[in-house]
């Protein structure tokens, strides 16, 4: 990101909007998480959206990845207090494994609170998400689309990929891709932004 979006995703209007619109809705879709869940929060930032899923959705622990070593020194600061309950490395979404050490099937539950429209190779992220996730386990998601990109105000102020931009209904067949049932999503200003749930079906005859 650059400096003009930096600014933008750490002000108090994006914060707000964050915790009592987008967590709501997300929310509404998806549900708290199960008691002790184990999650991954891909492009951190400056860590609040890890405080979001810690707080409002009860996540056990949170695996925190961005490529920005500024942004996971500032997240450190931020999310001090709560110990060991989060791990914050600098890192590529597109590769986990390398990032994390993240096995197949190893968390509960991912969020992106709007990240991936800046990776490149987008899809290579939503392979990551959909592996990652533990049968039944839940990917929350907050994207802005190709729509918005091509705004002007967008292209004059900010910073991203110019190639390969998702749509929203992009966005959701990729997930659907890689096995990912969507339990609820929603777009707004007409079809700016995308807010949904999806979840890694258990597979038949199991237990989970």
């Amino acid at each position: 990101m650059n400096k003009a979006e930096t600014a933008l995703v750490n002000s108090p209007p994006r914060r707000w909007l964050q915790r009592f619109y987008e967590a709501q809705v997300l929310m509404r879709f998806g549900g708290r998480l199960i008691p002790g869940a184990r999650v991954l929060e891909i492009g951190c930032g400056s860590g609040y959206g890890t405080q979001l899923v810690l707080e409002r959705f009860g996540a056990g622990s949170v695996d925190a990845v961005d490529l920005d070593p500024a942004m996971i020194e500032h997240a450190g600061r931020r999310l001090a207090r709560y110990g060991d309950r989060v791990r914050l490395v600098q890192g590529s979404a597109t590769d986990l494994r390398a990032a994390l050490d993240a096995e197949d099937g190893g968390y509960d539950a991912v969020f992106d609170f709007g990240i991936v429209h800046h990776i490149p190779d987008w899809r290579a992220a939503i392979a990551e998400v959909a592996r990652v996730l533990t049968p039944g386990g839940r990917f929350y998601f907050e994207e802005v689309t190709a729509h918005a990109l091509a705004r002007p105000i967008y292209q004059r102020l900010f910073d991203h990929p110019t190639e390969d931009r998702f749509t929203a209904d992009q966005f959701l067949d990729q997930l659907a891709h890689h096995g990912l049932a969507v339990l609820g999503s929603v777009t707004r200003i007409s079809g700016d932004y995308l807010l949904g749930v999806a979840a890694k079906p258990v597979p038949t005859g199991s237990d989970g």
